[in-house]
């Protein structure tokens, strides 16, 4: 692939969410990097797309559909992973949704907790079924994409604030009792990136507020954390919000 650099060389990477936006955007990094990926969602033809792409650019990847609110299904993609490549390096925590999107009052119940299982639920899944695999590689890397809703709410959004506030204490949780087995879990927060999975735009910026990116903009700290030393840093946020000058 067009090279920007080899520091993932050798790694084998699971991405969730792969299809599109943010996930393909990395999946198509951590492959020119060296890694070879994984790419799991519950869009077939999706994840299809941005396997053709890696390949096509002289990368190697593989299309898992699956979904992280089934255990089950997250469990199997592990295992096609292993089975087809031989281990898991790296996992990218960054399938997500903002299904709910009215107050409190008129909120749905069913799409309010939908969201919770996408985003907090499935993140637990998804990290949950990678631990043996990562302990036998003897070291490994977790990447939890987060938000800064996670501590500044927006209206309307509370299912999805609450699911990333709930996503960044299992980040939390997951640093303290891996560090001892060579494991780091990190957080990523992208700030508001043009996508169609969270749906975040010009309407959630202020004339004072953030940075808004395309998913190609997270790439650099992408890259940044899953390329850190094994025994690096690890239980620690990293963001890419920022004022607007």
């Amino acid at each position: 692939m067009n090279s920007i650099g080899s520091c993932l060389q050798g790694k084998v990477a699971v991405i969730t969410g792969a299809g599109r936006g943010i996930g393909r955007a990395i999946a198509m990094a951590y492959a020119s990097a060296g890694a070879t990926i994984v790419c799991g969602a519950r869009s077939t033809k999706e994840i299809a797309e941005t396997v053709e792409l890696i390949v096509k650019h002289g990368g190697r990847a593989i299309a898992v559909t699956m979904d992280v609110a089934d255990y089950g299904s997250v469990e199997a993609m592990y295992g096609e992973a292993a089975a087809e490549y031989g281990g898991v390096d790296i996992v990218v925590i960054n399938a997500g949704a903002a299904m709910e999107r009215s107050s409190i009052e008129q909120a749905d119940p069913a799409l309010w907790r939908q969201t919770i299982e996408v985003n907090l639920i499935g993140a637990f899944n998804t990290a949950h079924a990678a631990i043996p695999y990562l302990r036998q590689r003897g070291a490994g890397k977790m990447i939890v994409i987060g938000s800064g809703m996670r501590a500044r709410p927006n209206k309307g959004m509370s299912a999805y604030a609450c699911s990333k506030a709930g996503a960044w204490m299992l980040t939390q949780s997951l640093a303290l009792e891996l560090n001892e087995v060579g494991i780091s879990v990190n957080e990523l927060i992208p700030g508001p990136v043009r996508t169609a999975i969270t749906g975040f735009g010009e309407k959630f910026i202020s004339s004072e507020e953030e940075w808004l990116k395309d998913p190609e903009d997270v790439v650099p700290m992408a890259l940044f954390i899953a390329s850190q030393p094994d025994l690096g840093p690890s239980g620690q946020s990293y963001s890419l919000m920022r004022r607007v000058a």
